[in-house]
């Protein structure tokens, strides 16, 4: 479904990802994992069209995405549930959700799709007409995700969906994230909590500053020496 040929992407002049190659077939969930400063953010953030590859290509269904602005990406199904949540404050938990449809022509199916939200979130529908900027700070994550579904994604790419969370909130998000799988949702995931994300993905990709060390089947990187060394806090 997307593949990522030799992609360099740079901030200024710092060189951030430096020619990595990733592959995520569908119904797949593929984790991307490794410390803070290793490309993990910048690699989703660039399929998304918020930067441009300096140079390689990334190929979607087929076709080139390189040059696409964002909203026509996810007009071609992919969504985001951005790091840090961005959820928009001042707006409530509805209003949110209902600017994840924004693209969507189909609006006939958007109250089946905030039911599905709300089975996933069931706090959700409680806070419906609160402000999203009251929620706590794991609620503001189900909103980010629920937000990124309402657009239907074919390719749901989630960012750091962990950072700042209680262990019990951790593990009903990676809960949520192992259901979705189940129910073919195709993923890739950027997350520093390895263990957890290992455990849920079919693949992962270790990422030191800015190139792919390590690629393979989740289960055979968890048992990696190097990886749990690095990683697990083995």
């Amino acid at each position: 479904m997307l593949t990522l040929d030799e992609v360099c992407v740079n901030y200024g002049a710092i060189q951030a990802v430096k020619g990595i190659s990733i592959e995520v077939r569908e119904r797949e969930l593929v984790a991307l994992v490794g410390s803070n400063g290793a490309g993990k953010t910048t690699t989703l953030r660039t399929i998304s069209g918020l930067f441009r590859p300096r140079a390689g290509r990334i190929t979607y269904d087929g076709a080139d995405l390189a040059q696409l602005p964002p909203h026509e990406i996810v007009a071609r199904g992919i969504a985001q549930a951005p790091e840090g949540r961005q959820i928009f404050g001042s707006l409530t938990v509805r209003e949110n959700l209902m600017l994840g449809a924004t693209r969507r022509q189909d609006r006939s199916e958007l109250v089946a799709d905030l039911d599905r939200v709300f089975d996933l979130f069931p706090v959700l529908a409680q806070r419906l007409g609160q402000a999203g900027g009251t929620l706590s700070g794991g609620e503001q994550q189900m909103l980010a995700i629920g937000r990124a579904l309402m657009a239907r994604p074919r390719l749901l790419l989630l960012d750091e969906p962990s950072l700042g969370l209680a262990p019990l909130m951790v593990g009903r998000i990676f809960e949520v994230v192992a259901r979705l799988k189940a129910e073919g949702v195709t993923i890739l995931l950027v997350e520093q909590n390895a263990r957890k994300a290992l455990a849920v993905a079919d693949r992962a990709y270790v990422l030191e500053t800015g190139r792919v060390v390590l690629s393979g089947p989740a289960r055979d990187l968890a048992a990696n020496p190097e990886v749990e060394r690095a990683y697990l806090g083995g």
